[in-house]
């Protein structure tokens, strides 16, 4: 399908109950390709590095010929039309059911993987990515400072579709956890507020996709009771100890009161997505603890997913 056979026009809102678009953006480096893979595994007809305009031609087209679930991949290549995004996936909403997601990572992170891979950064002009590679092999700093240039630059033009649906920070993922992340993530309803709790240890970093950090550190630590070290939060031994404690009790009323006043005023201003990030020093009990146990309070009220940083990466 070339760009003169595709037209603007929405598709008829009857396919609204059987169409799903994902929208899949972020850093070069963060994901992209893993997440649009995963989808496409899972059935998704997918397209990488689609024009943003021509998105809507082809929702019609797959439609039209009997594709119900397409997932497309934008990045700062289109920084031309990255602004019309939001407006565009609005329009769309009245004909399909939309997700979008949205990949972070870290800087350093970044540089990190750029440069095993020794890729250059879609943003680096062609002639001085021979220079850069000329510095990269002398282990010079002006590839590394480069790097990060070209990165904060993509950071800007990708603002506007940064701002819109699920983000995910990938700093401390693996390719897996990453693939069945994205599968959870649009399989939920995409006309309710999401609520994302996640477990992570301060030691690693906070996660870049949280709107709401909460500090439990310095509740009692199972750490220290050679029986529950090795277990989780998620262990009936470790959840009877913090059960045990009057502090934990409290936190968890603290937070859950919080986010009972807040959540109905970002549901009213239309936020598809609240991040809850609860850390500890371990991401192992305590902040798995209260995300589990927070988790299941809100389940009622909004869609509801739970992420354990740690323990997904310890898992793999």
């Amino acid at each position: 399908m070339n760009a003169s056979e595709m037209s603007t026009a929405a598709p008829p809102a009857d396919s609204r109950q059987t169409h799903q678009l994902v929208l899949i953006s972020g850093l070069s480096g963060s994901g992209k390709s893993v997440a649009l893979t995963a989808l496409e595994d899972s059935g998704y007809y997918c397209v990488d590095n689609l024009p943003p305009q021509l998105i809507t031609a082809l929702v019609e087209q797959t439609r039209a010929s009997g594709q119900k679930r397409v997932a497309v991949a934008v990045d700062a290549r289109s920084a031309e039309s990255l602004a019309d995004v939001p407006a565009l996936l609005q329009n769309l909403r009245a004909c399909c059911e939309v997700h979008a997601i949205y990949l972070d990572c870290a800087t350093d992170t970044l540089v990190q993987r750029f440069s095993e891979t020794r890729r250059r950064h879609p943003l680096t002009s062609r002639a001085t990515a021979h220079q850069l590679g000329n510095a990269a092999a002398a282990r010079g700093e002006g590839y590394a400072n480069a790097l990060i240039e070209s990165i904060e630059l993509e950071r800007e033009l990708l603002r506007p579709v940064a701002e819109i649906g699920l983000h995910i920070d990938t700093s401390q993922m693996k390719s897996a956890q990453l693939r069945e992340w994205i599968k959870q993530a649009v399989r939920v309803q995409a006309s309710q507020m999401v609520v994302m709790f996640e477990s992570f240890a301060f030691k690693r970093g906070v996660p870049l996709d949280a709107d709401y950090v909460f500090d439990v550190r310095m509740l009692p630590n199972p750490h220290y009771d050679p029986v529950l070290r090795p277990l989780t939060g998620r262990d009936a031994p470790v959840a009877e100890f913090l059960q045990r404690q009057p502090e934990v009790h409290q936190m968890q009323a603290d937070i859950a009161g919080f986010l009972q006043r807040w959540l109905p005023k970002l549901a009213a201003d239309h936020r598809s997505y609240v991040g809850v990030a609860i850390g500890c020093t371990g991401g192992q009990h305590r902040s798995v603890f209260l995300s589990e146990q927070l988790s299941r309070a809100f389940a009622s009220q909004y869609t509801v997913l739970l992420r354990h940083r740690e323990l997904g990466a310890r898992e793999q």
